[in-house]
């Protein structure tokens, strides 16, 4: 892979979810019935920085969770490695029966990740809605899934890669475009 673009910095990343989180207060009319919860792996820090960020602007501890989604994904059987999936566990602690639960991950690219969490979260609750919030938003959707909240739209080539590094599992906070 070649790297080619650098589109997001480290305060790029940090203003783009500071805006997201004003957008998550303003359109749920404050965050009292809202969880976050990251689609693992780099969705869990993305949430855990949004979860900061509200409490800044509303001082209200919003829960978060994390949601490994490795079991319901439907490309498993392609893998060419032939091994076992690498399970990671799923960690929420609050009741998400009748709350609104935001998604959040990095990139949003097929929809075929956000659709596999979809049937987890709906295996272990029935919320009263679920929400979508990426980091970014590429295009080349397969399923008729959109987000409700994108840090920055970056439309892409078939031959182009999104990178998201983040601090907490890379050591850098940066988004890129690689060529395949």
């Amino acid at each position: 892979m070649k790297k080619k673009t650098d589109i997001l910095d480290k305060p790029a990343i940090s203003r783009a979810l500071t805006r997201v989180a004003h957008e998550i207060v303003e359109r749920n009319k404050g965050v009292e019935d809202v969880v976050l919860v990251g689609i693992k792996t780099r969705g869990v820090p993305l949430t855990k920085r949004l979860h900061d960020k509200i409490r800044q602007i509303e001082n209200i501890e919003v829960p978060i969770g994390e949601l490994d989604i490795t079991l319901y994904r439907d490309d498993l059987e392609k893998s060419t490695t032939h091994q076992d999936p690498e399970l990671k566990e799923t960690n929420i602690e609050v009741d998400l029966s009748g709350k609104t639960v935001i998604l959040v991950d990095d990139v949003l690219y097929t929809g075929r990740t956000v659709r596999a969490a979809l049937d987890a979260i709906m295996d272990i609750a029935r919320p009263s809605q679920i929400q979508l919030g990426v980091l970014v938003d590429r295009g080349h959707r397969e399923l008729p899934i959109r987000a409700d909240y994108v840090g920055k739209n970056i439309p892409t080539s078939d031959k182009e890669i999104i990178v998201v590094q983040l601090d907490e599992i890379d050591n850098a906070d940066q988004v890129s475009i690689y060529e395949k």
